[in-house]
Parts: structure tokens; sequence; C-alpha cells
């Protein structure tokens, strides 16, 4: 064998260590990117008491919510964008268990804010928080079908 047919193999064999780490979302990115914009949409939306998302996640709210706004926040947006642009397994994995975890916060969120306290009902969850809840949990759903697709 040549010197050229060596160095032809071994660039061979880096590229496909490189493509297996890497994966190709399809049309599931598209998906990503419609429930990141609903993420970012919610904040805007009502959460708790009247009060948008973007007050629970800067100002006084319930401890619930306001991890859960910071969770659907880094989950919900930061992850996906970075893992969208460097498309690597392993962020895959991140992402779905970020959105898992995000995922649980806000279906407790969501039950935090209609439980009673004393006599009183609590102000119950406003649309965006559900929107939200709605959103990440989309978001798990298909992190997991990539991040599980790996051959």
């Amino acid at each position: 064998m040549s010197d050229f047919d060596d160095e032809l193999r071994d660039e061979i064999d880096r590229v496909g260590r490189s493509a297996a780490k890497r994966f190709e979302p399809g049309r599931g990115a598209l998906v990503i990117a419609v429930a990141v914009l609903v993420v970012l949409v919610s904040l805007v939306l009502p959460w708790v008491g009247g009060d948008p998302g973007l007050s629970v996640l800067a100002g006084p709210a319930p401890a619930v919510p306001r991890v859960f706004a910071y969770l659907a926040l880094v989950s919900g947006v930061l992850l996906p964008a970075v893992t969208l642009g460097l498309r690597r397994w392993v962020l895959a994995w991140v992402s779905a268990l970020g959105c898992f975890a995000a995922t649980v916060c806000g279906v407790l969120s969501i039950w935090t804010t209609q439980t009673t306290t004393g006599h009183h009902p609590g102000p119950g969850p406003g649309f965006g928080l559900i929107l939200a809840v709605l959103a990440v949990a989309t978001l798990l759903v298909r992190w997991l079908r990539i991040a599980a697709s790996r051959h």
C-alpha cells in the first residue's frame, strides 16, 4: 500500500468517527423550533394569578413556578438552540433529561397553583403556564426520539 492509501484510509476513518458523534434531526427540527417559539411566546402570557411568565421569572412568585420558568428557559430555549447547532448525541440526551426535569416541574407548577391554602383556593394556572408545560413536554418527546434513534 502507498502512503496515499494510508492517508486516505485515515481520513475516511476520521470522517466516520466524526459522523458517528452527530445526529440529523430531519423534520423533527421544525417541531423543535416551533416548540421553542411556543415556550418564548408563553413567557408573555399569564402564568400565575395573571402575572406573565417573565414576571414569574424575574419577580416574586411561588417557588415551583419560578423554578419551572428557569428550567423552561434553559431546557426549552437555550439547550435546543445549542443542540441543534452542534448536533451532538450527548447534547440530545442532555436536552432530553433537561426537558424531563422541566416537564415534571411544570406539572408540579400547575398542581401547586391549584392547591388550596387554608380555605382559599390557589389562583390556578394561567394559559401561558399550561402552554409552556405542553411545549416542554413536546420537546421531551422529540429529544428522546432523536437521542434513542442512534444506531
